[in-house]
């Protein structure tokens, strides 16, 4: 009987070595203590889906995103097989990228590569599918929780438009009665001599601005305006849009239109067909050009100043002047507030116009491309992403736009045929690999955004918020500013150094019962931020985001 009991003992201490590890003699064998690890602050908080105007939206360039039918185009059907990526409609599983608005690029049928020449406002380029195929996107968008605008183009025309063609015989033929009154065609000396315009003979000519291809509406007419108020209808009312991104709002203003009645105008008729119709204007111009346009009531213009590489966020992270950064969009957000109270602000990096984020930012290192996102993704309003910036993808080349539109990448070792003419160039490999490649590192520049993008859904002070004072810690690394929503009160502080952290002093009277509702450490998302005693140590190009502890 004792032997049965000393082998159960002998049984019993085996399983305890296992269970819970044996000491040893042997110095080799002694694991070293290491520091408990600082708890998520995110990780118990919910995400909400968003039910407003205030979105993340995300820009596909629709020749280069995905294609469903190896055409070596991209298409609506390659984009519906892709909203899972985007947004798989659960907020809280962090499976996603978090996108709840998506702005697509012209769809409309065009013989140029970049559709913003449209020849029918009612229908869908055959390359990219049907009105069918349409539906069926906006209808799986909306089972997301998505919100879907379409790029609208209202300064001109394709030449080859029937409605073109029709004006410009007639007004060979000498009549200036008919088509002619929905574009601006006058006599040659009514133009000034820097305004580009298409000579239609017997004296008349079209401006075109853009090119010769390109005839511009005019605004002003009232046939040209019945007309905009069935495109608007067709597409808010027949196929359930929710909204427009308006090109070049800067040529909306000449002799005989001003260009914020215009958009007054058609931002109230779009009203009449979805009354929560969102409009976001491109005015790539001084800011009194884009002030003006805001007092027509428009949601959001692209704040330009912002963006490229020598904007705002590329050359103050480059620059580490994170102190400049926030000064700067509160000042410029407050100005815009005094014309539009309702203004959505619209920040971006780049876009289909411009050189790619990453050809700039890559060389700074990953964890720059990093701060840059979470410098521009948490200021207020809604932020355009442009697609492929999520997983660092650069231009093939930096001297025509066509290069700025190469194929968006999923899987960089099985790279798709997607090289539609006046593109041509084959995309480089993101250096830190595809879409599939980066969802499994979880130190990714994709999964930075995710969780980026996530908090944005736990805390929407962040969007919907004004940044209503900064705090200055005597240190232009540091970009530190308030935002306050709906009696809601949040901190947000982003360290810009690039290799040293910084140690804060938190005091109520800056934020009372200050904690940390989120973090983000561009270095490991494995690190968190810890706030005690009333200090904050923020490592190098970190971001945490406070709130007081009721």
């Amino acid at each position: 009987m004792k032997k049965i009991i000393a082998i159960l003992l002998s049984v019993t201490l085996l399983g305890g070595c296992v269970l819970t590890g044996c000491s040893s003699n042997d110095a080799s064998s002694k694991k070293e203590d290491k520091p408990a690890a600082v708890a998520d602050p995110m990780k118990d908080i919910k995400a909400e889906a968003s039910t407003d105007k205030y979105r993340n939206y995300y820009e596909i360039f629709v020749n280069s995103f995905a294609d469903s039918n190896e055409d070596d185009t991209g298409d609506l059907q390659g984009i519906i097989s892709q909203l899972d990526y985007l947004n798989d409609g659960d907020p809280n599983t962090g499976d996603d990228l978090g996108i709840d608005g998506i702005w697509l690029t012209p769809i409309m049928p065009s013989k140029s590569y970049h559709k913003y020449d449209v020849e029918d406002y009612y229908d869908i380029d055959p390359e990219f599918g049907t009105l069918e195929d349409f539906d069926e996107l906006v209808d799986e968008c909306h089972k997301r929780g998505i919100s879907i605008i379409l790029d609208l183009v209202l300064n001109h025309i394709s030449s080859s438009n029937p409605m073109f063609e029709q004006a410009a015989a007639e007004v060979a033929d000498g009549n200036l009665d008919g088509n002619a009154k929905y574009f601006e065609i006058h006599k040659s000396s009514y133009f000034d001599s820097d305004v580009q315009t298409i000579s239609l003979g017997g004296g008349y000519e079209c401006e075109a601005n853009f090119s010769h291809e390109m005839p511009e509406w005019n605004l002003n007419s009232k046939e040209t305006r019945e007309e905009f108020t069935n495109i608007a209808k067709f597409w808010l009312e027949d196929h359930k849009v929710d909204g427009f991104r308006l090109d070049a709002c800067k040529f909306y203003n000449n002799k005989d239109t001003d260009g914020a009645e215009f958009l007054k105008w058609f931002y109230e008729t779009c009203q009449k067909f979805n009354p929560d119709v969102y409009m976001v204007g491109e005015t790539w111009s001084d800011d009194s050009d884009i002030e003006h346009l805001y007092t027509s009531g428009i949601d959001s213009q692209f704040a330009f100043k912002f963006s490229t590489s020598t904007g705002t966020f590329i050359s103050n992270v480059i620059s580490q002047n994170g102190m400049a950064t926030f000064k700067k969009a509160m000042n410029y957000d407050n100005k815009l507030k005094d014309s539009n109270p309702n203004e959505i602000n619209a920040m971006f990096l780049s876009n289909h116009d411009q050189v790619r984020s990453a050809n700039v930012l890559e060389a700074q290192g990953l964890s720059s491309q990093k701060l840059a996102a979470a410098a521009y993704l948490l200021c207020p309003g809604n932020p355009f992403i442009y697609y492929g910036e999520e997983i660092g993808i650069k231009a093939p080349n930096t001297t025509n736009d066509a290069a700025y539109r190469s194929q968006m990448i999923f899987d960089s070792e099985n790279l798709p045929s997607i090289f539609v003419n006046g593109i041509g160039d084959v995309p480089d490999e993101p250096t830190y690999g595809g879409v599939k490649q980066q969802l499994e590192d979880k130190n990714s520049l994709l999964n930075y955004y995710r969780r980026i993008l996530k908090i944005k859904l736990q805390n929407p002070e962040i969007a919907r918020g004004s940044i209503t004072s900064l705090e200055d810690f005597g240190d232009s690394n540091i970009g530190a500013y308030y935002v306050e929503y709906d009696g809601s009160k949040l901190m947000i502080i982003h360290n810009f150094n690039k290799t040293d952290a910084k140690e804060l002093t938190i005091t109520d009277d800056m934020i009372k019962n200050a904690q940390v509702r989120a973090d983000l450490v561009a270095e490991s998302a494995d690190k968190h931020i810890e706030l005690k005693d009333g200090k904050l140590s923020l490592p190098a190009q970190s971001t945490v985001v406070l709130k007081s502890v009721a």
